[in-house]
C-alpha cells in the first residue's frame, strides 16, 4: 500500500480558518459501515446516534503554549514533550543550524541549549534557563492563517498539560451536549495522550510500512480499564472521540488482550488492513491527504466491528476497498460544503 493512494485534491477555500461558535453547531457526516449509507447532520445530531450504555472514551490533554520564536539562529522552536522541569524535546526549524550546545535565545531573557539531536525524527532535546511555556504561543497548524481564541483550540474537559496540538475532535463537545448524552445513559471515560510529533509528523515514505511514528505518552487508569472492559463483556459500545483515543486504546489492547491500567508512550502506526480490538465507532474530524491519521480512518471504515472476524461491507455502495470509501466521503463531504482539518467539522463513523 502507497502513501500516494491517501492522496485528495482539496481547493484551500475548504480548510477552517476559524472555529464555528457555538462548538456543537459543526456539520457531522454520519456514516453507518453495515448499512453503507452516510448522513449529512450537525454535531448536536450526535446524541440521536449514542444508545443507553455506550462508553465515549475522552482523550483529556491539554494543549502546551509549544510554539516559541528565537530572536536569533532559528526561526522557530516548537515543544514537543517535557522531559524533565525545563528540559524538553523540541522542533527546530531549520535544526541543521544548530549544533550540540548551541544556545538559542528568547525574549525575556530565557535561553535554551540544544543538548542531543535525534537525526531520524528531526528532533532535539533542548535545556532552558527557565519555564519556555511562559513564552510560547498556542501552536496552532500551519495550515490556519488566521489567528483564533486560544481557548477553542482546547476541549472543554482539557485537563493535563503536555501536548503539542489539540485532539480536534473533542473541540465539538459543549458542556450542554455531553450533559444530554449522559441524561441518555452514555458514559464518558477519560484517558490521556499527550499529542506529539506521532500524531502530526508527515509521512515521507512512499511505502507506508517504513513510516516509524514518533513515541508519545499516554496514560489509561484503572477507573477507564473497568469502564471499557465492563462495556466490552456486556456487548456496549465504546467509541472513540479522536484518533489519539483509538490509538491509546489499541496500543494498551493490542499488548494485553483486554484493557490494564498504564503509563507508558506508544508508537502504534494503524493503517490498512488493522483489525480493531476495542473501538466500535469513532468520531474524527476530516484529516489531511497522506496523513497517519487518514490511515487509521481508512482502516476503520473497512475493519469488522471489534470481536468480529470479517470486514463489513460487499462489493456496492462505497465499495470493498477501505481507501475508496474514506475518499469517496470525503468527496461527499466536499459537495456538502464541510471545513475540514483542525478547526473543521467532524465525522461519526460506526
Amino acid at each position: 500500500m502507497k502513501t500516494s493512494d491517501f492522496d485528495f485534491d482539496l481547493p484551500e477555500h475548504f480548510i477552517a480558518q476559524t472555529p464555528i461558535e457555538p462548538r456543537d453547531s459543526s456539520k457531522l457526516l454520519v456514516y453507518n459501515r453495515a448499512a453503507d449509507r452516510a448522513e449529512v447532520k450537525h454535531f448536536y445530531d450526535i446524541v440521536d446516534y449514542l444508545k443507553k450504555g455506550d462508553v465515549v472514551v475522552i482523550n483529556t490533554t491539554k494543549v502546551m503554549a509549544a510554539r516559541l520564536t528565537p530572536l536569533e539562529r532559528v526561526k522557530e522552536v516548537l515543544l514537543l514533550k517535557k522531559v524533565d522541569t525545563n528540559t524538553y524535546e523540541v522542533l527546530v526549524k531549520p535544526l541543521k543550524r544548530l549544533r550540540l550546545n548551541d544556545t538559542v535565545k528568547f525574549a525575556h531573557r530565557v535561553v535554551g541549549e540544544l543538548l542531543s539531536k535525534n537525526n531520524e525524527h528531526g528532533t532535539a532535546i533542548m535545556r532552558f534557563n527557565m519555564s519556555p511555556e511562559a513564552i510560547g504561543e498556542t501552536p496552532l497548524p500551519h495550515y490556519i492563517k488566521i489567528k483564533s481564541p486560544c481557548s477553542r483550540y482546547d476541549t472543554v474537559y482539557a485537563g493535563a498539560v503536555g501536548s503539542a496540538a489539540a485532539p480536534t475532535a473533542g473541540l465539538h463537545w459543549t458542556p450542554e451536549l455531553m450533559q444530554k448524552a449522559r441524561d441518555k445513559g452514555v458514559i464518558f471515560c477519560e484517558i490521556l495522550l499527550h499529542v506529539g510529533l506521532g500524531t502530526f509528523r508527515p509521512v515521507k515514505v512512499e511505502n507506508i510500512t517504513e513510516h516509524r511514528m514518533h513515541s508519545e505518552y499516554f496514560q489509561v487508569t484503572e477507573a477507564a480499564a473497568k469502564i471499557i472492559n465492563d462495556a466490552k463483556k456486556e456487548g456496549r459500545r465504546i467509541i472513540a472521540c479522536g484518533t489519539t483515543s483509538v490509538r491509546t486504546l489499541e496500543s494498551v489492547y493490542s499488548k494485553h488482550g483486554y484493557m490494564v491500567a498504564e503509563t507508558a508512550e506508544t508508537d502504534i502506526f494503524i493503517y490498512p488492513p488493522y483489525k480493531f480490538g476495542v473501538i466500535d465507532a469513532i468520531i474524527t474530524n476530516f484529516h489531511l491527504p497522506k496523513s497517519t491519521l487518514l490511515m487509521l480512518v481508512a482502516a476503520f471504515l473497512n475493519s469488522p466491528s471489534a470481536g468480529a472476524s470479517t470486514p463489513l461491507r460487499g462489493t456496492d455502495g462505497f465499495g470493498t476497498e477501505c481507501i475508496s470509501c474514506i475518499l469517496k466521503l470525503y468527496e461527499l463531504a466536499k459537495q456538502n460544503e464541510f471545513r475540514f482539518f483542525s478547526l473543521g467539522d467532524a465525522c461519526f463513523f460506526c
